[in-house]
């Protein structure tokens, strides 16, 4: 049973975790308190890929007091030699006493073992507090560790009838300054945002964070079968950008290789590419969430696949009538058995109304 001083001290350790919310990637965001006589003696949390855990920067800070002290840590400490030592050992050499973890580590190399060492060298470990918390906070390692794939957040932007565009294509700005700041805060932690060529074709979007301070931009990833992206496009300007196709045209490849980006060639499949197999290829190189920002063809098939984790849909306090372009392009239904959805939350940006949403299995 975990008391109130528990809960509090893994509270402050998420908050610490939250830090590296846009900076761990493809790690998980982590954060660990280390407590002795009722008071903080060390803490930190980790910043980014290939530097130390929080486990070793809490216990930088806490020296020798580490000794006979509690720690509280969000993610089961590793157990295994990667870019860093493992933490569990560093736990057992500093000697503390108790180690409470809020979830066991997903990534197979760990699943529990971490836990285990600690237990075989006579520290009281637990795991479990705070734990959907915790999850909440590293959902796409923990997707990408149990299920091979990113967590994929599609996200759009509609009036209350349900329309993102015009019918001659314009679409700026249906929702105000608050909310496309809030779309900004999403790209920020994620490790990739997804577009398709459609929608670069027709607005040349940037695809980049600029409304709020990150110190790490998003891979910029569009879906081009036909390779029809132009090496002038603003995408290509700046940060990493891959384009998926199934297109090897040398000469046209060349010309885009030049001007920055990177390819992941598929075989098609009906024309199309096979998306499921992009998110594999995508999981491979360590990308654990992406969001998707694309028009109706793109949003549509991400749907009908079932690849779509949660929807964050934006509603501005607006009508753009029947003639004006949907949001998803789905197949026409002959019942009332559409794809239900569970509605995690509702809120107010600005002006604006935010629904997060995931489907239903």
């Amino acid at each position: 049973m975990f008391s109130a001083a528990d809960h509090e001290y893994m509270a402050r350790a998420l908050r610490l975790a939250e830090k590296g919310l846009c900076t761990t990637t493809p790690n998980p965001r982590v954060g660990c308190v280390i407590v002795k006589d009722g008071a903080v003696v060390g803490e930190g949390w980790h910043e980014r890929a290939g530097e130390p855990h929080a486990e070793v920067h809490a216990l930088r800070v806490a020296g020798e007091a580490a000794r006979g002290a509690t720690v509280y840590v969000t993610l089961e400490p590793c157990s295994h030699h990667g870019r860093t030592p493992p933490c569990a050992q560093a736990l057992i050499v500093a000697g503390v006493a108790r180690v409470v973890a809020a979830m066991k580590d997903p990534n197979p190399l760990v699943a529990g073992e971490g836990l285990d060492l600690l237990e075989r060298a006579g520290i009281a470990a637990e795991h479990g507090l705070l734990e959907e918390q915790a999850h909440e906070l590293n959902i796409g390692f923990v997707y990408r560790m149990t299920c091979g794939r990113p967590w994929v957040r599609l996200k759009t932007a509609a009036s209350l009838d349900g329309k993102t565009a015009l019918n001659n294509g314009v679409s700026q700005w249906i929702t105000g300054e608050e909310a496309r700041r809030d779309v900004h805060r999403l790209r920020a932690r994620s490790c990739a945002v997804l577009t398709g060529i459609g929608t670069v074709l027709a607005d040349d979007p940037q695809m980049n964070v600029r409304a709020v301070e990150t110190p790490r931009q998003p891979l910029r990833i569009v879906v081009d079968s036909r390779l029809r992206m132009s090496p002038s496009a603003k995408m290509l300007t700046e940060g990493k950008t891959l384009i998926v196709t199934g297109n090897d045209n040398h000469e046209k490849m060349d010309a885009l290789f030049q001007a920055g980006a990177r390819m992941l060639i598929l075989p098609l499949k009906d024309g199309r590419i096979d998306l499921r197999q992009m998110l594999d290829e995508l999981a491979k190189q360590g990308v654990n969430e992406v969001m998707v920002e694309a028009g109706r063809t793109l949003s549509g098939a991400m749907l009908q696949a079932g690849l779509v984790d949660e929807l964050v849909i934006y509603l501005a306090p607006l009508l753009l009538g029947d003639k004006a372009r949907g949001m998803f392009d789905l197949p026409e239904l002959s019942e009332m058995a559409g794809r239900e959805l569970r509605i995690k939350d509702i809120g107010m940006v600005g002006r604006d109304l935010r629904i997060r949403a995931v489907p239903l299995e």
